[in-house]
């Protein structure tokens, strides 16, 4: 599909609004997601483990606030900033974060993370967790790293987690459309796996996970980690 007939942001601002309730769940995640609630512990923990002490963190594409909720179980007080399209998402993330975050800031800013103010080097952590992929062409991609980079204090970090694409297109082909196809009919049907990779084509143009590894050290982020892979969905992370 040609990147002018992608979705636009306030189509899939509209598709996230009426979608709360599948994005606040702490057992499962987005359960089109493989290895959701896993990876959600992961970041989590390992946010902890860099910054026992707390931090400041940007959640980008928050939905729900599932991230901030697992990570406040590890560490707390945080200040947290929240960032989402959708204001329901927004609405229901601060709920959750703020019912947890006793002593701890809560701010939120409803739109698209590329064009929110705010001040450079203001955060510890930036979470990014099934947003990137929503990003278009090259240029697209290399402006949004810059500028989270910017948004990094010295020592700072950004986790991500989020579909990706393989380079090969035979490998993508085993374990995009036949692999992970199969794992989308088994949650209930070959029509429901059909109905994800529709919007998925209509929605997200993903990169694959050694372009934004790339990508992140092009863009300043002296070392790069990766925390987890299975099929076409991955966790890594950048430290400024």
């Amino acid at each position: 599909m040609m990147m002018q007939e992608k979705s636009t942001l306030k189509e899939i601002e509209e598709r996230f609004n009426n979608d709360v309730a599948r994005f606040s769940n702490l057992e499962t995640g987005q359960v089109t997601t493989l290895d959701a609630s896993f990876n959600m512990q992961l970041i989590a923990e390992s946010i902890a483990t860099i910054y026992p002490k707390g931090s400041s963190v940007l959640d980008i594409g928050c939905g729900a606030g599932n991230y901030d909720v697992k990570l406040l179980e590890y560490v707390k007080p945080l200040d947290i900033t929240l960032v989402d399209l959708s204001r329901p998402m927004l609405d229901k993330a601060k709920e959750r974060v703020e019912a947890v975050n006793s002593g701890g800031n809560t701010r939120i800013f409803q739109g698209d993370f590329r064009r929110v103010d705010f001040p450079e080097q203001s955060f510890d952590v930036i979470i990014a967790t099934a947003v990137l992929h929503h990003l278009r062409d090259n240029d697209d991609w290399r402006t949004a790293f810059a500028k989270l980079y910017s948004l990094l204090k010295p020592g700072g970090s950004i986790w991500i987690f989020d579909l990706i694409e393989q380079d090969t297109a035979a490998l993508q082909d085993l374990i995009y459309t036949k692999r992970y196809g199969q794992y989308l009919t088994s949650l209930k049907d070959e029509a429901y796996r059909d109905h994800v990779f529709a919007y998925i084509e209509k929605e997200d143009s993903p990169r694959s996970l050694m372009y934004q590894l790339d990508l992140l050290k092009k863009t300043g982020f002296q070392h790069v980690d990766v925390l987890h892979k299975n099929l076409c969905f991955a966790s890594f992370v950048g430290f400024k």
